[in-house]
């Protein structure tokens, strides 16, 4: 260690600036050479040697093993999941252990916040932690050159809250002895080490969602229905998170910009397995407090809730090949089919491998792909080298290139659009912001902008704050015309400083005195209408507006509807549902860091397969059918309004409360049979109609019209992106379309920009590139 101390002695004498860098590099090489990391003493290399013993015989390799006796229940969407958390964690009598990539303190589980104060996420963990509770937390420390969450703010406030709250961040990144590239992707809430949860959502701001998928939240004369309050109405395609610390700082215009609507899929589960996710949990716990936190009492070590060496090793069931049918919901595509190229997993040659033995033996077998049309970061795809890589990468691995699925299975003679193809979600609405005909005259009257008003109203949710706590004006960007068709930055925005409240009375008398201001009741115009997709019992028609056509046409909006699911679905039998995506950084096993399980479910439901009689599990079955309809729009829209406050459905209660049994349903039997004729033409109808009339009304991209840079700047129609893209179109005819729309789904726009081979093609993917990693 004399090297090191020579070293540190050398370094102290030097400038500031070098001593910062060099300091870093010490703690590095500490590190890299540190006994403590290395694993290599006798103890450490016997100890290690018996854990690979165990995971060999574990199937798969997992950390555990199978395990009978849970009970597992689905939960589609934040709307829905929040809420079953939040009574898991009321439940809390010891313990409560959350490990998320970004939590948000400020977030409402449940929703209008207006109707339910009490349900902010650090309100009910000071609560519990009042109660006695342990509230133990690890979160993500982001790159924060890179990324906006600020861990540190999610870490101070909760500790803020009580002694009985602590909260670690990990990793610390280049410059620290314990640099780590990647790490934890996980979403796990347990509790008591009796229920937990498994899935994609992270409990930060923008995953709330209802099964409608609302893009505006605009209420000009009843501020309290807002749904999506402060930093929570968000669109990541437009503008990431800014400075997520001020609650206040939304800078999206909720008049002119919608937001980006988030699906999601979670499970909660009681039961054996349970401890299984406590160990994950404790020993991430432990391994973080060794190497950040070993002289801290706040910090206590955690103890295994059982005695693992005792655990059983027994298959619940025996595992047949899959037969007819996968379902993949997933933020990302990004495989390969061959080895030794810049993607390394290889889930795309599975797919291939599979498909093509079906094919040759003529069997029936058909493989569904749902993602999201564009990565959820804001740049125009032209000028944003980490949109055209992960858009590249994932072409590369759909249909070009020369070793993406669809070229694989066509060189072998058939047509992978018979076997497998991928799709979209997309929706739209109408934002309740007539400006020129009733909210300009608000404004004449108060002095109070409507943004004004945007501002008190999240500084009113904030509630009491420390005296120290400080926020500047909220810069409130408003979108411009532009042809980038993507996103809305830059000189594409203009920006309206708004002076916050102070006080949570001052933000109540901004508001009072600018709604008292409205000449008229806004209670006859629908504050969204994007529920129309969906069984509703009215038509798009239906909804009444009092400003001017020219007025409703701009405030007509779609946008994409981000996937952030990290679902499987085979045979109607088995589940994997967790926080991996479908990409190297999940995938290769030494990035991020996941968790996922595998269901397989004995509970058996008389289904259908290929027009035959098929004996499904309930837990597969029902959740790929809860998907299906609502992708499909065959369900009734979810409205959360204070009206519906007291509805409390079995889809939005916990473990172990079963969901309401729609086995046998109209709208069941229409999505039962994933492999028949008919749910094919209902499946792909929909979707291409859906297509068709987002195309014709707002001209989004990407779009399977756009096959080059030439055609891209002749389609995108110089609006406001998201909006109307034709002037001259009249209101009656934007609802009719609409009116046609059933869902979300819409086909893959998987021929987008396919002429530029540079983006699937070049030195990045022939060679090592060592910026890929990041990005895949």
């Amino acid at each position: 260690m004399s090297f090191f101390k020579n070293l540190g002695h050398i370094h102290a004498n030097v400038s500031a600036t070098i001593e910062k860098v060099a300091g870093g590099t010490v703690k590095e090489l500490k590190g890299l050479f540190d006994s403590d990391h290395r694993h290599d003493d006798p103890e450490e290399k016997a100890r290690d040697a018996a854990r690979t013993k165990i995971l060999e015989a574990h199937r798969f390799k997992s950390f555990s093993t199978e395990r009978d006796g849970n009970i597992c229940k689905w939960h589609v969407d934040g709307h829905d999941f929040m809420w079953a958390l939040s009574e898991l964690i009321d439940s809390a009598k010891e313990q409560i252990c959350i490990m998320d990539w970004w939590l948000s303190p400020e977030l409402y589980l449940r929703r209008p916040p207006a109707l339910h104060p009490q349900w902010r996420l650090d309100r009910l963990l000071e609560k519990k932690a009042k109660q006695g509770v342990k509230v133990n937390v690890i979160v993500y420390k982001e790159v924060t050159q890179t990324m906006t969450m600020s861990s540190k703010h999610t870490k101070d406030a909760l500790e803020d809250l009580h002694p009985n709250v602590a909260c670690m961040r990990h990793p610390d990144h280049i410059g620290s002895k314990d640099s780590i590239q990647f790490w934890s992707h996980h979403e796990v809430v347990i509790v008591d080490y009796h229920y937990a949860s498994i899935g994609g959502l992270d409990l930060c701001f923008g995953r709330w969602d209802t099964h409608s998928h609302p893009l505006a939240d605009a209420h000009v004369t009843e501020h309290d229905r807002t749904l999506f309050p402060g930093q929570d109405y968000n669109n990541a395609r437009v503008l990431d998170f800014q400075k997520v610390e001020r609650y206040v700082s939304n800078q999206l215009s909720t008049l002119e910009t919608g937001r980006m609507p988030w699906h999601d899929v979670h499970m909660t589960i009681v039961g054996p397995t349970v401890l299984d996710i406590a160990q994950h949990f404790i020993e991430r716990w432990n391994e973080v407090k060794k190497r950040k936190y070993a002289e801290l009492e706040r910090y206590t070590w955690l103890a295994l809730p059982h005695n693992l060496a005792a655990a059983p090793n027994e298959a619940i069931s025996s595992h047949p090949d899959l037969e007819h049918f996968i379902y993949i919901e997933n933020q990302f595509f990004i495989s390969n089919t061959k080895t030794g190229a810049a993607v390394v997993n290889q889930i795309a040659g599975a797919l291939v491998e599979r498909i093509l033995r079906a094919a040759k033996d003529g069997q029936k077998f058909k493989v569904i792909v749902v993602i999201p049309e564009v990565p959820a970061f804001a740049g125009d795809i032209k000028d944003a080298s980490a949109l055209q890589i992960i858009l590249g990468a994932q072409w590369r691995t759909i249909n070009r290139g020369g070793d993406s699925i669809m070229e694989k299975i066509r060189e072998a003679g058939y047509n992978p659009e018979d076997y497998i193809r991928w799709y979209h979600l997309r929706a739209y609405d109408r934002i309740n912001g007539p400006y020129h005909t009733f909210i300009k005259e608000m404004e004449e009257k108060t002095g109070i902008t409507f943004h004004q008003a945007q501002v008190a109203l999240a500084r009113k949710w904030i509630g009491k704050i420390d005296e120290s706590w400080v926020q500047e004006d909220v810069a409130i960007k408003a979108p411009l015309p532009t042809k980038d068709g993507l996103v809305e930055e830059g000189n594409a925005s203009k920006i309206e400083p708004v002076k916050y409240p102070e006080t949570e009375e001052e933000a109540d008398q901004i508001l009072a005195k600018f709604e008292a201001a409205a000449s008229r009741k806004d209670d006859d115009v629908s504050d969204s209408v994007g529920h129309h997709a969906m069984q509703d019992t009215t038509a798009l028609h239906d909804e009444r507006w009092l400003g001017d056509e020219a007025e409703e046409r701009e405030c007509y909006i779609t946008e994409l509807l981000y996937i952030h699911s990290k679902l499987l679905i085979v045979d109607d039998l088995r589940v994997i549902m967790g926080s991996a995506n479908l990409n190297d950084r999940s995938q290769k096993g030494d990035g991020d860091s996941e968790i996922a399980l595998v269901v397989e479910d004995q509970d058996m439901i008389n289904s259908r397969m290929n027009g035959k009689p098929y004996k499904a599990a309930r837990f597969a079955a029902t959740l790929r059918r809860a998907l299906f309809k609502e992708h499909l729009g065959l369900i009734k829209p979810q409205h959360c309004e204070p009206e519906t406050k007291d509805i409390v459905t079995s889809y939005m209660t916990p473990v172990p409360h079963p969901h309401k049994d729609t086995t046998m349903s109209k709208e069941d039997s229409l999505v039962a049979d994933p492999l028949s004729d008919d749910f094919d033409q209902l499946w792909n109808g929909t979707a291409h109609k859906n297509t068709q009339i987002f195309s014709e009304i707002f001209k989004y991209v990407p779009s399977n019209n756009v096959r080059s840079w030439k055609q891209y700047e002749n389609y995108v129609p110089k609006v406001k992106a998201g909006h109307v893209g034709h002037a001259d179109m009249p209101v009656s005819e934007i609802k009719d379309k609409l009116n046609k729309v059933q869902g979300h789904l819409i086909e893959g726009a998987v021929d987008f920009l396919v002429e530029e081979k540079e983006i699937v093609e070049g030195v990045r993917w022939s060679s090592y590139d060592p910026t890929l990693p990041i990005y895949i």
